[in-house]
């Protein structure tokens, strides 16, 4: 939830810090007009104009939340909503005019959006709407961090996996897909707030109901994994003290550890069946991600005995995707009534970026343990 930001997690494209001068600074634009022929068809000229007014408008909210946040004002409700419906806007209204006049696709930006969805030339908003968020969705100053988030993720979707009766190769792909879908969530941000939403919040961007849920699911298998690898046991005792009666979301051991449970654990079993289905590692992140989403509908087209194929309609399940910036840019992707999971999972290409590092952190993870 380029996150990119989606209402479950933090962000999904790199991290930059600007000071509010110089970036405003780099919001001056050349005339999108400039380059393109002099003479423009009905539909290129009305495309232009939206466009133009959605660049204008996302950085119009920018500004405004950066003078409300140096000047200590008092943010609204949910104050990344509106920048993430603004940025979401621009991006549709730039896909809707190279769709009519391709010519306006640019060179290759650094966010790895696809060209024909981002004009290279809006990178400084970007970079703006990342530290705001940043700033925005600080963990509060009694969350509890770890020295070792990365490996805490790893060593959980690990552990819980063998319990699960997983052999250890691929108890070893779920650990991968946990960091994966911590990735998905927060960027790999420890104990984040949500700009977006009142109710998701954490290391693993859950639920007052679904991390007391991983809780349980917890404790009915705290004894395997007492049995199975008793160093983590200790270390989930220690941060059980450390975390008292406070909310377990804000201490990264067990948010993590609970949204595991609370949503993907059940599913760890099928990894072997899943990697059939989905030989890629991208596209296993992209499916585990949507069983954070989507969990229902995700788990119906497994179950379907034709993962790929499995069509979702419901227009409530649709609009969940779009919240979460599958088929939200543009009149042609908004106009889609229902997808297959293959189309679904084609469309999260917000999401490569970020599951690329993730498999990069992974490997870093697995030398350091070999090491």
């Amino acid at each position: 939830m380029l996150i990119l930001n989606h209402p479950r997690f933090s962000a999904v494209i790199g991290l930059c810090g600007l000071a509010y001068l110089a970036v405003v600074g780099k919001f001056s634009f050349i005339s999108v007009a400039l380059g393109q022929p002099a003479a423009l068809t009905t539909s290129q000229s009305e495309a232009l104009n939206a466009y133009n007014k959605t660049v204008q408008d996302f950085r119009s909210i920018l500004s405004e939340r950066r003078a409300q946040i140096n000047s200590k004002q008092k943010l609204p409700d949910k104050p990344g909503q509106d920048l993430y419906l603004a940025r979401v806007a621009m991006m549709g209204a730039y896909k809707d005019l190279t769709d009519v006049l391709p010519s306006r696709i640019g060179r290759p930006n650094k966010y790895k959006i696809p060209p024909a969805y981002f004009d290279a030339d809006n990178e400084p908003l970007i970079d703006e709407y990342k530290s705001l968020f940043r700033i925005m969705q600080a963990p509060p100053a009694n969350a509890q961090a770890s020295d070792t988030p990365y490996k805490d993720v790893v060593d959980l979707g690990t552990a819980i996996g063998r319990v699960k009766g997983l052999d250890a190769a691929h108890a070893e792909v779920a650990g991968r897909i946990s960091l994966a879908v911590f990735f998905a969530e927060t960027d790999g941000n420890q104990n984040i707030g949500n700009a977006r939403s009142n109710s998701y919040k954490g290391s693993f961007q859950t639920g007052v109901s679904e991390d007391k849920n991983g809780q349980s699911k917890w404790a009915a298998i705290k004894k395997s994994i007492a049995a199975l690898d008793p160093k983590l046991n200790a270390r989930d005792e220690k941060e059980e003290a450390r975390v008292g009666n406070s909310d377990q979301r804000y201490n990264h051991w067990t948010g993590v550890r609970n949204g595991l449970m609370n949503a993907h654990a059940d599913l760890f079993p099928k990894i072997p069946a899943i990697m059939k289905a989905l030989p890629d590692p991208i596209d296993q992140m992209r499916f585990f991600e949507l069983i954070q989403i989507i969990p229902s509908p995700a788990k119906s087209a497994l179950n379907s005995g034709n993962l790929l194929n499995y069509r979702i309609s419901e227009p409530r399940i649709m609009g969940y995707l779009r919240n979460n910036s599958m088929f939200a840019f543009g009149k042609a992707d908004r106009a889609k009534t229902s997808a297959t999971m293959r189309e679904i999972l084609d469309s999260m290409w917000l999401f490569n970026d970020i599951f690329s590092r993730a498999l990069a952190k992974f490997g870093e993870v697995k030398a350091q343990q070999k090491g």
